[in-house]
């Protein structure tokens, strides 16, 4: 397996291939019951492959998961491997809170370290909260008494709160989405750069847009088969990542063991993509391109809506229906986490805020009503 390291961690060797542990197999479909035994296997198969960064969270699997990879660490395991979770920061209200979660964390993983710590999925407002509440001296408590090693973040907002964030604090490490489509959706590619350039080792999330880019349509097979190459559209996509010399590792969320293994074997043999590859990347991303709905670039400037609209959350969901041909997954992951957390494009009073303050000068309101009608009739 290849490595890499963390600047700010040097001599510490971290698997180019990480374990995510949102996505493990379950029983009946159901994300809240997971298949423990298949779990298990994955994982001591994945770390005997030489995989050593673990990645899970408080809320994934519906609060599963952080018990089923501790108990499936136990032993031997435990020492090879390198663990991360994440402090719910939603959950947090008082400075009691940081701590009291990370005990209850350590409970659930059977241990007694945390090596690679994250406050979860900050944007500005929630960074604003934590800087307040003063987490992070809180967590270099916890750092100095050995209950975690390593303090990070990952992040879902806009550019500008990240690089903010960045800025803010000597972090030893930090995780965001990237993949070759999302090269400008929330910290993109520049912000990756961003976070180097300040020496802060960038651990990758969603390097094939939720299985999206494992599930491409024709014509996209055709683009990477005319390439020549033996690879499958996720090795074409987890090649990109690694092909980025600022990430040090990337997280896939596999609930196989075919997809574990096709992944470990891509890990290994990867190397950066050639001028050549690149040509098909770039053609692979002009023909999802041409599919947007709207040419939203999630870049936030239409926030807040006087009426509470998730303008970027609603074209999201629009723009990954129309380029994936994903009509019904969209539809749900707008009503679980957009209407249903009160951000429905039918709040929408076509006030013309949001469109006054829009860098793509599109009709925002327009547009709402019409993703609103596509993603509720699916």
């Amino acid at each position: 397996m290849q490595c890499r390291t963390f600047p700010k961690i040097p001599g510490l060797a971290i698997s180019t291939l990480g374990f995510g542990a949102m996505r493990l197999p379950t029983v009946a479909g159901d994300p809240s019951q997971i298949d423990e035994e298949a779990a298990r296997s994955m994982l001591h198969e994945a770390i005997s492959s030489g995989v050593n960064y673990i990645d899970t969270a408080w809320p994934y699997h519906g609060g599963q998961s952080e018990h089923v990879v501790g108990r499936a660490l136990q032993g031997v395991w435990r020492e090879k491997v390198h663990l991360a979770t994440k402090c719910p920061v939603w959950e947090v209200r008082a400075e009691s809170d940081v701590l009291r979660l990370l005990d209850a964390q350590l409970t659930k993983l059977l241990t007694d370290r945390i090596d690679f710590y994250l406050l979860h999925a900050l944007d500005g407002d929630r960074w604003k909260a934590m800087r307040q509440l003063g987490a992070t001296r809180i967590l270099e408590r916890a750092r100095a008494d050995g209950r975690i090693g390593h303090i990070g973040f990952s992040f879902h907002g806009a550019l500008d709160d990240f690089k903010a964030i960045v800025d803010a604090y000597d972090w030893e490490f930090c995780q965001i989405q990237l993949n070759y489509l999302d090269v400008g959706f929330q910290a993109g590619l520049e912000g990756l750069r961003h976070a180097a350039s300040r020496k802060i080792g960038v651990v990758v999330m969603e390097p094939l847009r939720g299985g999206a880019l494992a599930r491409v349509p024709p014509a996209v097979s055709g683009i990477w088969e005319k390439s020549g190459r033996p690879w499958s559209p996720s090795e074409w996509a987890l090649r990109w990542v690694w092909s980025l010399p600022e990430v040090v590792t990337v997280l896939s969320g596999m609930g196989t063991l075919s997809q574990l293994r096709e992944n470990v074997a891509s890990a290994r043999a990867a190397v950066p993509l050639t001028a050549q590859d690149l040509e098909r990347v770039a053609e692979a991303q002009a023909f999802y391109r041409a599919r947007l709905a709207v040419p939203c670039t999630t870049c936030g400037y239409c926030q807040p809506c006087p009426s509470g609209v998730a303008i970027p959350g609603v074209f999201s969901a629009y723009n990954s229906a129309t380029m994936f041909e994903a009509r019904a997954q969209a539809a749900w992951v707008y009503d679980n986490f957009v209407v249903k957390a009160g951000g429905g494009a039918e709040r929408c009073n076509e006030c013309g805020d949001c469109e006054s303050k829009c860098p793509q000068s599109f009709p925002i309101a327009a547009n709402l009503k019409a993703a609103h009608a596509f993603l509720t009739s699916a």
